[in-house]
């Protein structure tokens, strides 16, 4: 159990009032995931209006404000709704998180605008390196996604880009092919023939072509036909 030197602060503002209580910083993030319990996050049943001044909230304010006195959950809303303090440790995990997400998100996305082959996730690690890029780790990677691509682009040529795409596939793999169209793409038109082939027409971003095209050539050995109709 975390002990209250190790804990931080949970704190939410309601209402012109704060309340705040000591957590386990890692298990108050997994309690908002619906990874853990409460109790598993709490390191006091105590509310605070002020931790450091040692300042307890009255009962009467945080039943009218609350309108409960029950201080479990007045303490699951806090920690719900509020601001957490995170531990140096768990800000420099969740940085590292979003990271990988953000190269994983061009890797699958984008492509060499020279080439039009995808870039490694190695290579597009290196770039972000180099550029100094600061990844927020309170931002989703979606939404940091388009800058990194901008301060990338002076280091190596790279673009996003979707592609429509066509595909045949012959009738002995049709069922089992239509999973991987649906995993890769996004499906636009599907008509099945009458010889129980499959012709698809999916929007499939650049940077995922090589690798749908390897997965969709290896369950039909090779018998598939892929066309690239569009690039948008």
């Amino acid at each position: 159990m975390t002990s209250v030197e190790e804990a931080v602060i949970a704190r939410l503002k309601l209402k012109g009032e704060t309340f705040e209580i000591l957590v386990d910083c890692d298990k108050a993030i997994e309690f908002r995931a619906g990874k853990c319990s409460l109790d598993d996050a709490l390191v006091t049943n105590d509310i605070f209006k002020d931790v450091k001044q040692g300042e307890r909230a009255p009962e009467n304010e945080m039943k009218k404000i609350f309108e409960t006195e029950d201080k479990k959950k007045i303490a699951e809303e806090i920690v719900k709704k509020g601001e957490i303090q995170l531990t140096t440790e768990h800000r420099n995990k969740l940085r590292e998180e979003k990271r990988k997400k953000i190269i994983e998100l061009i890797h699958r996305n984008a492509i060499d605008s020279k080439t039009g082959l995808p870039h490694p996730a190695q290579r597009i690690e290196l770039a972000i390196n180099e550029a100094k890029i600061h990844i927020d780790e309170f931002k989703k990677a979606e939404e940091q996604v388009q800058d990194v691509l901008e301060k990338l682009r002076p280091i190596i040529p790279i673009k996003f880009e979707v592609w429509e795409m066509a595909i045949k596939i012959p009738a002995q793999y049709a069922a089992q092919s239509y999973r991987i169209l649906k995993m890769y793409g996004t499906m636009k038109k599907d008509e099945w023939q009458n010889d129980g082939s499959l012709i698809a027409v999916i929007d499939l971003p650049a940077g995922m072509s090589e690798e749908f095209e390897n997965e969709l050539n290896k369950l039909t050995k090779g018998e598939s036909e892929i066309k690239i109709i569009n690039k948008k």
